[in-house]
């Protein structure tokens, strides 16, 4: 099964990279397989850290800034318990790992790992279609140079809708920034 949340790693100044990531994990949350690019950071600090943390969580506001480029100025973080790393003291849980493979045959390499070191911050929000919607929309924008235009213009009003009727006000500012950038995307393209 694939959980999107956030993967925290150390990057080779001793500062946080904040990164969203889809890995596939086992029903227990005992081993995560991670597939970030070669190119990307996250990989780098992997490759080199052998460490690092996942988190689940319900701020898609933070995941949808994060995979659209942006860097948060701030974001509040604790030490993790096993690992060199940081949690984030807003996920509703967290997992550390450490790096037990990496095949890196592919541009999109393919992370084993192992969970040795599991917390829970706060309780999840529970299942809502606008937080669902956000991240939908998000996954569309990082894929803006290879889907059809169409393809977008087609989902797009259904997930508007759902944020719309079932978000609140973090939820419709997520989906706000996802849209802009999605607009800006265009503007550049003409």
């Amino acid at each position: 099964m694939i959980i999107e949340g956030l993967c925290t790693t150390t990057n080779s100044d001793g500062s946080m990279n904040i990164a969203p990531m889809g890995p596939i994990v086992d029903a227990e949350f005992s081993s995560i397989l991670l597939r970030p690019f070669q190119s990307s950071t996250t990989f780098q600090n992997l490759a080199r850290e052998k460490c690092g943390v996942f988190h689940v969580v319900d701020d898609v506001l933070l995941l949808a800034r994060t995979a659209l480029g942006e860097k948060p100025e701030h974001v509040e973080t604790f030490s993790a318990t096993k690992v060199s790393g940081k949690v984030l003291a807003n996920a509703c849980r967290w997992f550390e790992f450490e790096v037990t493979s990496i095949n890196a045959d592919q541009p999109r390499s393919e992370i084993t790992t192992r969970v040795i070191h599991e917390g829970t911050v706060r309780t999840w929000s529970g299942f809502n279609r606008a937080k669902h919607a956000v991240i939908e929309a998000t996954i569309l924008c990082t894929r803006l140079h290879i889907l059809p235009a169409e393809e977008i213009d087609a989902v797009w009003p259904f997930l508007a809708s759902a944020v719309e009727k079932t978000g609140g006000p973090a939820e419709r500012e997520a989906f706000e920034f996802v849209s802009n950038y999605l607009n800006e995307y265009r503007r550049s393209q003409q």
